[in-house]
């Protein structure tokens, strides 16, 4: 990398002046746990996913884990899951003591393949959990259908994907409830914390119940629960970036147009859009068909920063292959595996300027004549 240009990173969270007073707000307040900040949050939220109940969390984890524990997920089900995932997708499906069966996803949008889906269904099979990955909604009407018709519960684990939609219905307002994350690299953020979307009162209140030691009233226990609550800091952040995230979201498509309609090397795919899919380009994610450590040794030469999610699919990580090699059971994935030898991550942050854009795309063009 030349000393000419700044390193542009693959992603940039945003902290600033507006979110530093909301905490410094809510510190000075003294009510900094499960209160006012929180509910206001989780209702500015449910506007993003078509007026649906909301419960906030401490990360987008604990909202998978509580989700499939109000659903009544546990030991004998089983939850099919994409491989090509963060590996929280799977952990949350093991914590409540379910077992994981692993499906293959499509090759354009890196979402689970509904056939595939359809073909792992056995008669333990409780849920199925499609990932919205890279900000990409997955196919939900045809694996809503498919849920439907074997009466499977359907968990979105919509973390990469805040505001994304399907023939106009967003992400986390399909199945019987949605999952985001707050992590601060995240298209929003509360520098940590989760939110879950349920369209059942219901379920609400369980999962209200859940992430306070099994509580509403204090000292009056109803079920078993954890602590697993939003402080009010993070809610107050997770304000301020709501009230940001439709702008942010218009600059990401943006830049992820500019991209894609720039990029040119022939060794080089941009992404797909499904058709009546919205993407909210949480990475842009391209795939390298040649050297890709080469490809991405020349993009950091040029200061350009990259990443890749994910190298390893989740049922090649030790703690599912091990147990799956000890009971002689293997995974046929081919579009799995193909996607984590492939892909690559470029910046596509609303920070970027034209000058970033610009050489972003010189880099990347460079690589095929380079590779």
């Amino acid at each position: 990398m030349t000393d000419a240009h700044e390193f542009i990173p693959a992603a940039k969270p945003v902290i600033g002046e507006d979110e530093i007073e909301a905490a410094v707000r809510v510190l000075r307040s003294g009510r900094v746990v499960q209160g006012p900040e929180v509910a206001a949050f989780e209702e500015e939220f449910s506007e993003l996913v078509d007026g649906r109940h909301c419960v906030a969390v401490n990360s987008g984890t604990s909202a998978l884990h509580l989700t499939l524990l109000a659903l009544g997920i546990g030991p004998g089900d089983e939850v099919v899951v994409p491989s090509f995932s963060f590996a929280a997708s799977a952990n949350a499906v093991r914590l409540v003591g379910a077992d994981v069966v692993f499906a293959d996803i499509e090759a354009d949008s890196f979402g689970l393949d509904p056939a595939a889906f359809e073909a792992a269904i056995t008669p333990r099979t409780a849920a199925v959990m499609p990932v919205h990955l890279y900000g990409h909604p997955a196919a939900m009407d045809r694996i809503m259908t498919i849920a439907q018709q074997h009466g499977l519960a359907v968990v979105e684990d919509a973390c990469q994907a805040h505001s994304a939609a399907l023939h106009g219905t967003p992400v986390g307002a399909f199945g019987a409830a949605g999952t985001f994350s707050f992590y601060p690299t995240k298209n929003m953020h509360s520098l940590e914390g989760g939110m879950i979307s349920t369209g059942d009162a219901e379920t609400a209140r369980t999962l209200r119940l859940l992430r306070n030691q099994g509580m509403e009233q204090r000292y009056a226990n109803e079920i078993v629960g954890a602590n697993v609550r939003m402080t009010d800091v993070s809610a107050a952040i997770g304000r301020v970036q709501r009230a940001k995230l439709g702008g942010w979201t218009e600059q990401r498509i943006a830049n992820a147009t500019y991209l894609t309609d720039n990029i040119t090397a022939p060794n080089v795919v941009t992404p797909k859009v499904a058709e009546g899919a919205r993407h909210v380009y949480h990475q842009y994610t391209v795939r390298i068909q040649g050297d890709r450590d080469a490809a991405m040794a020349k993009l950091t030469e040029a200061g350009i920063g990259n990443a890749v999610y994910y190298p390893t699919p989740i049922h090649r990580l030790k703690p599912y292959w091990e147990p799956d090699q000890k009971a002689g059971r293997s995974w046929d994935l081919p579009e799995t595996e193909r996607a984590a030898s492939e892909v690559v991550s470029l910046p596509v942050h609303p920070a970027l300027s034209a000058q970033d854009l610009e050489r972003i795309v010189t880099a990347v063009n460079a690589l095929g004549e380079q590779l």
